[in-house]
């Protein structure tokens, strides 16, 4: 079993390697890159071998395409379409002249050479009827000088993103990189001096990192941005390749100093002390009257800072040491940790309006990260102890490797004395088990979303079960760990945790993690959880998700008491549909709701060997196997 997984992804290598054309290229300075390129708008090449996209004329637009199209999708009748890995390095400048500059450029992929994209916030690339498109097939980073209005979402005037078919950013980051320690570090982008970026995207992991840092610091081994996403629904089967810029009511000149790209492949690096500088600014050789006026009145206001800052230096030397870090030696070894005061901050001091809930093993809070703006859940579990911790940590940076579109993903981890607070993406629409049991939620859930999230779970467990680099065995898996994003996906949270915790607190001592009703049989006797067990709490989810009650209700009639023997009771009478949720009514489709109460009385089987794979029932779900009416059950 454990080689199946890797088999789609050598025969999807072997025939991207095979099937499409790897591209390769290097240019160090671009005097002999004109033939190559199709410029438009503002865009040459000045006569040292820069590419300059824009000047300091306001709002103009520049772009500078690769003359033919790259391959950029595989698609062949015996492969599904897919993107193909690429790796580009370049470097770039962006100077100004005057108060401050804009607006931004961009690394973009596109189905045409010839954009037409408007000025300003658009960077050139899109307008105001195209923003926002499907049909644009449009990949872009940017590099973004200025904060846009509201419908842009930009974070600040000094960022990174990635765009998807609109200049509303799926990503965004402060401009920054990491150092060998993981600190983040600021920079500007319009700071004058070169700047390399580093984009690398995995097209069988479906992974894109975006690095970038200051010309004379090398690649920072952690990306700005690290972030799942599949773009063989973006990309036509041939992209053009190259950047796009704008300027708008302030201007900035851009230029491109260097570039490499490669297909299937890490780019070359570049040769950085043989690229060309572009020009510099002229000086003023004389202060105006208007920048006198402007020197008295930065006088007055730093005259006033002062004295506010007097009254408020207490302050903050009080709130400083309320939030500083003593850090043990090993934390240092463990990547993704979040300083202790940007969680404090995002969580507004883990305020009780800002409680999520209490989940199994603390308390969760909903935070806005200071940094990027970007919404999390913050996890708060208390220990006793010390060596605990750090077992439980090392634990935990493990499965935040994992990534699954499917699974909560892990972004992060503090210590704060013997508390453990972990970080995972928000999700903005709660657990199921909230529209499922709670009154004020009860009957929003179609038929078509119950099912489409049970789809979506059972893969997220046949991920952890059978595809990462090692098996692992949720442990608890139930309704209220079924979270829901903003598309009503569902996605598996807490996995692996549960084991996790209990052997941090009790390493000596075999337990039984989980929650009553979901627990395999098996386990009373053995302990030991297997994907089994797992596949056994699936199978109560099933039966609660098609009957909108819970697993076991103490004021049903004594018939009902259980779930499960309630719906095998009614199976055997040949009045099965009597237990779907009648919230539901008519608006369902019988086959469906069928195949889920009777795959869930297969997955629910006392005897462990005869339950089926999570991989087998992805299987029954999708229609590719047929459950038999007449299968019989072991209870």
């Amino acid at each position: 079993m454990a080689a199946s997984p890797v088999l789609p992804f050598l025969v999807l290598l072997l025939a991207s390697s095979s099937l499409s054309d790897n591209i390769d290229f290097t240019y160090n300075g671009f005097k002999s890159a004109a033939t190559n390129l199709r410029l438009n708008g503002c865009a040459h090449i000045t006569s040292n071998g820069v590419l300059q996209l824009t000047n300091d004329s306001y709002k103009v637009t520049g772009h500078a395409f690769l003359s033919s199209p790259i391959q950029m999708l595989l698609n062949t009748p015996s492969v599904t379409p897919a993107a193909i890995s690429f790796s580009t390095i370049f470097v770039f400048d962006i100077i100004t002249v005057g108060n401050g500059g804009g607006h931004g450029f961009a690394f973009a992929m596109a189905p045409t050479k010839t954009l037409n994209g408007s000025c300003c916030q658009y960077l050139g690339l899109l307008n105001t009827s195209s923003n926002g498109n499907s049909s644009n097939h449009v990949f872009a980073i940017e590099f973004d000088t200025v904060q846009g209005s509201d419908m842009f979402k930009d974070i600040d005037d000094n960022h990174v993103g990635v765009d998807i078919n609109s200049l509303v950013s799926n990503i965004s980051k402060p401009a920054s990189y990491y150092t060998d320690n993981f600190k983040m570090v600021d920079f500007e982008l319009e700071s004058g001096q070169p700047i390399q970026a580093w984009i690398d995207y995995d097209g069988i992991a479906k992974i894109l990192n975006v690095t970038i840092s200051p010309f004379y610091v090398d690649k920072p081994s952690r990306p700005l941005i690290s972030h799942a996403i599949d773009l063989s629904p973006i990309f036509k089967e041939y992209m053009y390749v190259g950047f796009s810029s704008s300027t708008g009511k302030l201007s900035s000149s851009h230029y491109i100093m260097g570039w490499s790209f490669r297909t299937n492949g890490m780019a070359r690096s570049l040769d950085l002390s043989h690229l060309p500088l572009p020009p510099q600014p002229a000086k003023s050789s004389s202060i105006s009257k208007a920048t006198g006026i402007n020197i008295g009145v930065i006088s007055s206001l730093v005259t006033l800072l002062l004295v506010a800052f007097a009254f408020s230096v207490s302050w903050y030397l009080w709130r400083r040491a309320k939030l500083a870090e003593t850090l043990e030696d090993w934390e240092i070894d463990y990547p993704h940790r979040f300083p202790y005061r940007d969680l404090y901050r995002a969580t507004k001091g883990f305020k009780e309006t800002e409680l999520l809930g209490s989940g199994t093993f603390g308390l969760v809070y909903k935070g806005i990260l200071p940094r990027t703006g970007e919404e999390v859940a913050v996890k708060k579990i208390s220990n006793n102890s010390r060596q605990a911790v750090r077992e439980f940590v090392a634990e935990v940076v493990c499965l935040a490797r994992i990534r699954h579109r499917n699974l909560v993903p892990l972004q992060g981890w503090c210590k704060r004395k013997e508390d453990i607070l972990l970080v995972s993406e928000f999700m903005p629409n709660g657990s199921l088990d909230t529209f499922l049991f709670e009154s004020e939620r009860c009957g929003l859930l179609s038929w078509d979303q119950r099912f489409k999230i049970l789809k979506g779970v059972a893969m997220g467990l046949a991920y952890l079960h059978e595809e990462w680099e090692q098996v692992v065995v949720h442990r608890d898996i139930k309704s209220s760990n079924v979270l829901l994003d903003a598309e009503m996906n569902g996605r598996l949270s807490d996995f692996g945790l549960a084991g996790v915790y209990e052997r941090a607190k009790n390493p000596s001592t075999t337990i039984i993690v989980g929650t009553l009703a979901y627990i395999a049989p098996e386990l009373s006797r053995t302990g030991k959880s297997m994907p089994s067990s797992d596949v056994f709490a699936y199978g109560i989810l099933l039966l609660e998700v098609a009957c909108g009650r819970r697993a076991i209700e103490s004021t049903s009639p004594t018939g009902k008491l259980l779930l499960m023997d309630w719906v095998r009771e009614c199976k055997t009478r040949g009045r099965l549909l009597e237990v779907v949720d009648p919230k539901l009514g008519q608006s369902y489709l019988r086959e469906e709701v069928e195949l889920v109460l009777k795959l869930g009385l297969v997955c629910s089987q006392s005897i462990p060997e005869v339950r089926p794979t999570m991989r087998q029932v992805i299987r029954y779900l999708n229609g590719d196997d047929s459950l038999a009416d007449d299968v019989a059950l072991v209870f």
